[in-house]
């Protein structure tokens, strides 16, 4: 089944490679609320988990290296997503960058 944001994403003019797409679409459809979000917001929540679950795992080896490309590119489509309304491209960025930080700062402690 493909979610709203991974019809979005199949949109795209240039795709990215299969592992990447793969891992993308999986990580969308990992989360059934994904279905009825906004894309933007599938896509920013589908990569604020994968980074959690990233940082929760410690790995810093190569193995993580797929997961840490799907995390970026998940937030990279969420943002591109998001432009499609540019006025509120100010509160999601500030919005992203205090979730990325609470998920920095639950690591530290």
């Amino acid at each position: 089944m493909t979610t709203l944001a991974g019809h979005w994403v199949a949109a795209r003019v240039e795709q990215p490679p299969a592992a990447l797409r793969a891992r993308i679409d999986g990580m969308l459809n990992a989360d059934g609320s994904a279905d009825d979000a906004p894309v933007s917001e599938a896509l920013f929540g589908a990569g604020r988990t994968l980074l959690a679950t990233i940082l929760n795992s410690g790995s810093t080896q190569r193995d993580a290296a797929l997961d840490l490309l799907t995390a970026d590119a998940l937030v990279t489509y969420a943002f591109e997503a998001a432009a499609a309304d540019p006025s509120t491209l100010d509160v999601r960025a500030a919005s992203a960058m205090r979730a990325i930080a609470t998920l920095m700062d639950a690591r530290s402690l």
